[in-house]
């Protein structure tokens, strides 16, 4: 299995990448899936230096926050006007409540479009979301995770190659993290908040807290901070998270590539 980091920037598109979106891969059946983790303002983009945008295979989103799921709206333009390719397959897109028709309102040009809520069903195939409930794109194995942010909101245990990669998307600490981190190759870990400054809670992870529940997840083999935001220093994420992970703290950088 492959992680590419297509964009890893909290909230918001920062210069040096793209808001949230993850690239997994693995070979099967003679050749290469491609399943796609969130895809925040600017991952449209980025996306196409690694893939043809005909060769995802399924779009998984953790919730509705535009910084996970706008730029879906671009890839409707594209799978339904492409001049030469032609209308191309539906993809699947999994998502939470209402995916469809929070898609459609954000791509609507008319009010007649945005009141449609099935305004993109002919490009994309929505798939609903439920806790536990496990479902399978080619060799890949997903379990969804229920997490702690203010909006319904998941995040992905994903298996394939006898790997697992979890990812939380965006939450704050919770116990249901244990189940979705434990045991994994790799924890890709939301990580917007720093200690001290950022004293709400129950909307995203610190990187000491990301760490915590790394260590009480048991079994982790790497730990990556990714979701900080162009305004915060990932070093010092890094830094607090080490404070509890003692072996090397990862930052997910865009472009970069990953075997899990």
């Amino acid at each position: 299995m492959r992680l590419t980091i297509i964009g890893c920037s909290g909230s918001f598109a920062g210069p040096d990448s793209p808001a949230s979106s993850y690239l997994v891969q693995s070979e099967h059946e003679g050749r290469t899936w491609n399943l796609v983790l969130d895809m925040g303002p600017g991952s449209l983009g980025a996306l196409q230096r690694h893939i043809e945008l005909d060769a995802i295979d399924a779009i998984v989103i953790s919730h509705l926050h535009p910084d996970h799921c706008l730029d879906l709206t671009g890839l409707f333009v594209v799978t339904k006007y492409h001049p030469t390719r032609g209308p191309l397959p539906r993809v699947p897109v999994y998502g939470p409540q209402d995916t469809a028709a929070r898609m459609s309102r954000a791509n609507g040009v008319t009010l007649c479009e945005a009141a449609d809520p099935h305004g993109m069903d002919s490009e994309f195939d929505f798939r609903t979301l439920v806790s536990l409930d496990a479902f399978q794109v080619g060799p890949f194995t997903i379990t969804p995770h229920r997490v702690n942010h203010p909006v319904e909101a998941f995040g992905f245990r994903v298996e394939a190659d006898g790997k697992v990669l979890a990812y939380t998307g965006d939450t704050d600490s919770t116990p249901d993290l244990l189940p979705l981190l434990r045991d994994a190759d790799l924890v890709l870990a939301d990580s917007a908040f720093c200690e001290e400054r950022d004293e709400v809670r129950d909307i995203h992870l610190t990187g000491r807290r990301a760490a915590e529940a790394a260590v009480a997840a048991t079994g982790v083999q790497r730990l990556m901070l990714t979701h900080i935001p162009a305004w915060n220093d990932p070093e010092v994420c890094r830094a607090e998270a080490a404070q509890v992970w003692l072996s090397k703290v990862e930052l997910a950088v865009s472009d970069e590539v990953h075997d899990i």
